[in-house]
């Protein structure tokens, strides 16, 4: 038996959005920006590429800000591999991922790795996150240790833009299982009852019938972002999603400047498995949702993908790590949206006094129960 599944219509690939030219298009031309070097109009008050007013020159530290990331300074953690750009006449780091010191400065040059495609620029303050982590350590705030000091965790946070690999392709699946479908038969027996005595009872017994269905199904995914990050588990980065992909700008070396940015330390084909073991997943739970019947076994899937498209883009995240007692504590600020997320300590003398509390009070409750 043969069926067709379709979940949705195929929607056009990302290289058919991007390769519609306009015949009528002319390059824009005036005097370059002294910024960027874009073309202005004479009528423009502003840059259209970086913002820059228009026959103004930049002061010499806004210019190395607004050029290439070869200005920068690399450093490489040797805890946990991340490699973070940063201003280049910073010439000692602390690891932001890991709170570690032992890191080492390295040439990007050298690495051959893709440049970034796509930026959000930061939308929250960096006075608003260090609001939210107040905020968010004064929850529960009992059980925090009280050696540990606010004000010098919060010193830590870094607005930081990492890179994230955002895959669309298309899954065309094969599947075939065996369907069941229920059905009750009456059936006669004898037992005896509590008087020893044989007696005949019916009862409804459940049979399942089995036959084999094979089909297709297909679906166009997208935005789904894998993280590029070394520092940055995939985990860690899903708790502060989603972010809002179409405020998704082209890359400019501007909107780096005054942040730290994290080069990619995860290629694209380790991503691209990534991306697909979890559209793989999806696939099986959209297969297995449209399954007719009352239950099925042995459901094989055979996944093809498609048009495939990458992009690698840099997103706005404020990232705070330390160190208690040997143990590394993380807090995450989504940078255009505000959501936060994060792991805390907590006392373990004073969690015990809290049980021992509990338990003290429930000892009083059921004796006065017993009293009375």
């Amino acid at each position: 038996m043969q069926t067709q599944v379709d979940d949705v219509a195929i929607g056009p690939s990302s290289e058919d959005e991007f390769a519609l030219v306009d015949p009528h298009y002319a390059a824009p031309h005036g005097d370059p920006c002294s910024a960027c070097g874009c073309p202005v109009e004479a009528e423009d008050r502003f840059c259209p590429a970086c913002g820059n007013p228009h026959g103004t020159e930049l002061p010499s530290d806004a210019t190395a800000e607004t050029s290439t990331e070869a200005e920068q300074s690399h450093f490489r953690c040797e805890g946990c591999g991340a490699e973070v750009a940063t201003d280049p006449d910073q010439r000692s780091y602390v690891c932001p991922f890991c709170a570690s010191t032992y890191v080492i400065e390295f040439c990007p040059e050298t690495s051959g790795r893709r440049a970034p495609d796509f930026v959000i620029g930061f939308a929250v303050s960096p006075e608003q996150a260090q609001r939210k982590f107040s905020e968010w350590l004064r929850d529960n705030g009992w059980f925090r240790p009280g050696d540990l000091s606010q004000a010098q965790v919060a010193e830590k946070m870094k607005g930081i833009y990492l890179p994230f690999w955002v895959f669309s392709m298309l899954a065309r699946s094969d599947w075939s299982a065996r369907i069941g479908q229920y059905w009750y038969r009456t059936e006669t027996y004898t037992t005896r009852d509590a008087k020893g005595n044989t007696v005949t009872k019916t009862r409804r017994v459940r049979e399942t019938e089995w036959w084999p269905l094979s089909g297709q199904h297909h679906r166009y995914y997208s935005g789904y972002l894998v993280s590029g990050s070394r520092g940055l588990p995939q985990a860690d980065a899903q708790r502060i999603e989603p972010f809002q992909l179409p405020a998704l700008k082209r890359y400019q070396p501007h909107f780096l400047a005054g942040w730290l940015n994290e080069e990619v330390s995860i290629d694209e084909q380790a991503a691209l498995a990534a991306c697909q073991g979890e559209f793989q997943r999806r696939e099986q739970s959209r297969i297995t949702a449209f399954m007719p019947g009352d239950t099925h076994r042995d459901l094989q899937i055979r996944t093809d993908y498609s048009r495939i498209n990458s992009d690698l883009c840099l997103l706005p995240v404020y990232l705070l790590s330390y160190r208690y007692r040997n143990k590394l504590y993380r807090f995450l600020v989504n940078g255009q949206t505000g959501k936060c997320a994060g792991d805390k300590p907590v006392s373990a003398t004073r969690v015990a006094l809290a049980v021992g509390l509990v338990l003290l009070l429930v000892l009083v409750v059921v004796l006065l129960i017993l009293w009375l």
